[in-house]
């Protein structure tokens, strides 16, 4: 009797399987159906969330809570570090100037830019380029050995090699003196190290902390969001922010292969509260501090004659500002677009309005590395060349070594500088910080730097495009077709 009743069970069991697999897939794919049609912006993107969370059972449903859901606003919300961050009177404002003004052709991408971010544009700035590892790295341990009262600092790569152990050395010696230090790396970024530079640092008793460090309790939701940002600033007074990581691989005379080129910048005047600001803002969402006041902030006196904006952009309240502030630079060029960036896999609309762009008679110069650190962005980035190639964009290909600088210039004297790359994981899923630049000086510095790399750059054209070999075209279509996760 006993025997019969359980072979009963497990045959009942084995027919109702079946059902319940299927019943689980239902449920799964339904709220991922409901999810992405209350919470995506893009048709296509809807589509291609809901289809796969029907074609590939539970596999979609994960795949898309991995990737497809945001929770890092209602985290920041909760700890009430929105984007009107307040610290000690208006030194921490972002709104509380109004624009400085600007040349009247400029006005339109000026008013755009305070519209998307609620920032103001500050005159008064000095922003001096520093050309890879060699003009940067000085500069910026020079300023630490120097500081008097406060150092902060905020890295998606921090290398245990010869720059890292220099920086960690320097604000060992700082947080030593009395100054007040804080250090904040992405979690991603600090493993590109066997050894983990935010444990070293605090064995020498600097506080350091992880941007959202993989927890199983966050893992699936925040795993592909990061801190790409690269702000520095000591005693609140000079900063220096750009694309540049903390990696001897940027210290050309020093490192061995691979060698990275890239660009850094040093900033002085009133914009530097706000690369306080936002290092503040990432510092208590990770750590619970706000840093309020001095030493953090003081008052910038003007002392330069570049107007600038901080902008910040990622996976939260600043989604999509660097790309409307993009798609307005463009659409107000009326002579030259310069673009350099490591990655560039623009989504449709940055693609055909850069095709619009050099249409409407507008030079359009992109320059990219011949072969970055990541080869199916190349095979990736390639299927697009065609196109802008075809409509009049000057694509170059740069080299020897990866070019990791991002710039991008518009006419005589605007100019975005930052971390920002042109692909999806900067534009959609990473924090990112620029700077919008207004000063006709700066620009021609910056012109001199690409035409550098132009002159040692292959120009593509559309013979050698079309002469590409099936199997190569095949391949590069087929890897982007992952271009939104890459």
């Amino acid at each position: 009797m006993s025997s019969s009743w359980l072979e009963s069970t497990l045959l009942l069991a084995q027919g109702l399987a079946p059902l319940l697999v299927s019943l689980l897939h239902l449920v799964c794919a339904t709220a991922v159906t409901v999810h992405a049609l209350l919470n995506k912006r893009l048709v296509h993107a809807a589509i291609g969330w809901i289809a796969l969370a029907w074609l590939a059972p539970f596999m979609g449903a994960l795949l898309y809570l991995m990737l497809g859901v945001n929770r890092i606003r209602r985290a920041a919300v909760a700890l009430g570090l929105t984007d009107t961050w307040r610290g000690d009177g208006s030194s921490a404002d972002p709104t509380s100037e109004a624009d400085a003004p600007c040349l009247p052709e400029l006005a339109g991408i000026s008013r755009l830019t305070r519209e998307v971010t609620g920032r103001s544009l500050l005159a008064g700035n000095t922003v001096t380029p520093l050309v890879h590892g060699e003009q940067a790295y000085p500069a910026m341990l020079a300023a630490i050995h120097a500081a008097r009262h406060s150092v902060t600092l905020l890295s998606y790569i921090f290398d245990d090699d010869l720059a890292g152990r220099s920086f960690l050395e320097a604000l060992a010696q700082a947080k030593t003196r009395g100054v007040q230090v804080r250090v904040l790396i992405d979690a991603v970024g600090a493993r590109y190290s066997r050894r983990h530079m935010v444990k070293q640092l605090r064995r020498c008793g600097v506080p350091a902390a992880v941007f959202l460090p993989p927890r199983l309790t966050r893992l699936l939701a925040q795993a592909n969001l990061r801190n790409h940002r690269k702000i520095m600033v000591v005693d609140g007074e000079i900063g220096f922010t750009g694309g540049m990581n903390i990696s001897s691989a940027h210290w050309l005379s020093t490192a061995s292969a691979p060698l990275i080129q890239c660009l850094h910048f040093a900033v002085r005047g009133p914009v530097v509260t706000d690369l306080q600001r936002t290092f503040a803002i990432d510092w208590a969402f990770t750590t619970g501090e706000t840093l309020h006041g001095r030493p953090w902030f003081v008052g910038n006196a003007a002392c330069g004659p570049v107007l600038a904006r901080g902008i910040t952009d990622g996976p939260d309240a600043d989604i999509d500002h660097m790309r409307q502030v993009i798609l307005g630079a463009l659409a107000t060029a009326r002579q030259r677009v310069r673009i350099v960036t490591p990655y560039f896999l623009p989504d449709d609309v940055l693609l055909t309005t850069l095709q619009i762009t050099a249409l409407r008679g507008v030079t359009v110069d992109i320059v990219l590395p011949a072969r970055s650190n990541l080869p199916l962005l190349d095979w990736a980035m390639r299927s697009q060349f065609g196109w802008l190639v075809a409509s009049g964009c000057r694509v170059h290909l740069s080299g020897p070594g990866f070019d990791h600088t991002k710039l991008f210039l518009v006419d005589d004297a605007w100019s975005l500088i930052g971390s920002t790359n042109w692909d999806a994981r900067s534009l959609r899923l990473n924090f990112e910080y620029n700077l919008e630049c207004h000063d006709a000086q700066l620009v021609q510095q910056l012109d001199a730097l690409v035409d550098e790399r132009i002159a040692q750059a292959h120009q593509l054209t559309t013979a050698e495009l079309a002469g590409q070999s099936l199997g190569a075209r095949l391949r590069d279509r087929l890897v982007w077709l992952l271009s939104p996760y890459l």
